[in-house]
């Protein structure tokens, strides 16, 4: 039976005008919007189900039904959630951190610009003049003289001679 317009009644009516999304596109949107709240929280957790919300996007999109892409997004998302968040969890964990500020001039070496008693002196280290004491209370270290920085108390460096 063909309908007005020359097309059959059954396609016709099959195919109406208007949205029709299918489940698979649903799936890839679902991805992405994950993926930039991943981006946006850094969880490392919205990430893994946005692959898994990927991944059975891709299952429909390949013919699977909507049971097939839901078992596909459960288990790439608690497998990545089980098996892959802890890894890179430890992972980030294990890099030393960036030592910033006055805690990057430990481990320097300074230049004693006036003697370093107990009572105070002053230093250059990194190209910076800083106030500074002996790490031992009861050693001078002599304008002239190299040293290690060894502590950084408040704006005053505990300072070593050094060997």
């Amino acid at each position: 039976m063909v309908s007005m317009g020359g097309i059959p009644a059954e396609w016709a009516a099959e195919n109406r005008p208007g949205w029709h999304v299918s489940l698979w596109v649903i799936w890839l949107i679902a991805a992405g919007v994950l993926g930039v709240a991943e981006v946006l929280t850094t969880t490392l957790a919205l990430g893994l189900i946005a692959a898994g919300a990927l991944a059975a996007g891709l299952t429909g999109a390949a013919g699977g039904g909507p049971v097939a892409q839901a078992l596909v997004f459960v288990l790439v998302s608690l497998g990545g959630i089980v098996l892959i968040r802890p890894v890179a969890l430890r992972r980030l964990r294990r890099r030393p951190g960036l030592r910033t500020g006055a805690a990057a001039l430990v481990g320097q070496t300074g230049y004693v610009l006036d003697d370093v008693t107990p009572r105070g002196g002053r230093v250059r280290i990194g190209g910076e003049e800083w106030s500074a004491r002996p790490y031992d209370d009861r050693s001078v270290i002599p304008a002239g003289s190299e040293v290690d920085v060894l502590q950084i108390k408040g704006a005053t460096a505990l300072v070593h001679p050094r060997e």
